[in-house]
């Protein structure tokens, strides 16, 4: 019997709807700030102290309910307590196993799914722990990746090279909120970085070109074309490639980003501009246009391919942004925010470079979920 699970597997499993019992034996404030959930898994929370005494009573599977499916996958913050537990179930004849490193492993799973475009290929890569998107287009011998994760700029180098390509590029279409960017990191890897001027004039301190909304800059032989897409943040952008719309946190599969990260007392006039975007700036793309987001949830709907994509056309006819005037979606899009990403404000320092820190203080900060979205349908 195995006794560990891969973060990897679990990530496959769970992708492919297959039924578990997630047993979560952190402290709850740990389990609030961050934890493992999919339509097809059953979550079951019980404290790891509650199972030292159960075992020294000698059982511990009455901590579990009685028709809790199996496997077991026991979990904790590294993968040690939990193994602890697992070998507790599995010595009562319950199919346990550990998660091995736990929510930290966790953590470092990074999902991939190809989508062909014209002239090459537009690879998404998915972060399950916290709804990240980000993208490598490659074409030819040449490849730009799209609003990087900084845990994962080496994995973007190693992929262009085995798809026959150099990272020639690295863009960020906004300052992010709820993660650490991998520009820079991408950058001394050898790719030219590039801002919108309304972002980079937000305090960039170090040396990124400017991309100005309305005009285009080419990858090979690929044109790809600049919008503006502000309201979520000052400065935020789109790449249109071959009829994919890279939108960074704009437009997501339900619904839009929030307004309000930037700058509380402007929340209203951002989510106006917000409006703007989706209704009058995207207002030119056919509905066969495919947006590729910046972020996903976990349940949102997969395209065919397996990415997390969608048709404008589609999301046009289905969210409720296209079908609100300007001031309907200005009182729902200031009204109907959760909380913000954890340490978001430190978040954005850190991406300005107005703060240095080190790889183990980046993957603590933004652990967790990236709510920069606007409540969904």
């Amino acid at each position: 019997m195995d006794t560990l699970l891969s973060p990897d597997t679990l990530a496959t499993r769970l992708d492919h709807d297959e039924s578990i019992t997630l047993l979560d034996i952190r402290n709850r404030s740990e389990i609030d700030n961050w934890r493992i959930e999919a339509a097809s898994a059953t979550r079951v929370e019980v404290p790891y102290m509650k199972f030292l005494a159960a075992g020294a009573s000698g059982d511990p599977a009455s901590l579990l309910p009685a028709d809790a499916t199996e496997p077991v996958v026991a979990v904790c913050a590294r993968g040690e307590a939990s193994d602890e537990v697992a070998t507790m179930l599995r010595e009562t004849g319950i199919d346990a196993v550990n998660l091995a490193g736990g929510m930290e492993g966790w953590g470092q799973v990074y999902c991939t799914t190809n989508c062909a475009t014209e002239s090459g290929i537009l690879k998404q890569y998915r972060r399950p722990s916290s709804g990240c998107l980000a993208y490598l287009f490659v074409t030819g011998e040449s490849a730009l990746v799209i609003d990087p994760l900084r845990a994962f700029a080496d994995r973007y180098v190693a992929d262009a090279k085995e798809m026959g390509a150099e990272l020639v590029a690295v863009v960020d279409t906004h300052v992010h909120a709820d993660h650490i960017s991998g520009l820079r990191t991408v950058t001394a890897r050898g790719a030219t970085p590039y801002m919108s001027s309304k972002a980079i004039d937000r305090g960039v301190t170090f040396d990124v070109e400017s991309l100005a909304p309305g005009t285009a800059f080419t990858i090979g032989d690929t044109a790809i074309d600049v919008l503006a897409s502000p309201g979520h943040t000052t400065g935020g952008i789109s790449l249109a490639i071959d009829g994919y719309l890279v939108c960074g946190d704009t437009l997501f599969l339900d619904g839009v980003a929030r307004p309000d990260l930037e700058a509380d007392n402007n929340a209203q006039a951002f989510a106006y501009d917000l409006h703007r975007t989706v209704t009058e700036r995207f207002a030119d793309l056919p509905d066969d246009t495919v947006i590729a987001p910046g972020h996903y949830h976990d349940g949102a709907p997969q395209s065919s391919d397996g990415s997390y994509t969608a048709r404008l056309g589609d999301l046009r006819e289905q969210l409720w942004p296209f079908t609100s005037d300007s001031d309907t979606f200005v009182e729902r899009a200031v009204s109907d925010l959760g909380p913000r990403p954890a340490n978001d404000e430190r978040i954005i320092r850190i991406n300005l470079g107005r703060e240095q820190i080190n790889d183990q203080e980046a993957f603590e900060l933004e652990i967790g979920p990236n709510n920069c979205a606007v409540a969904a349908d």
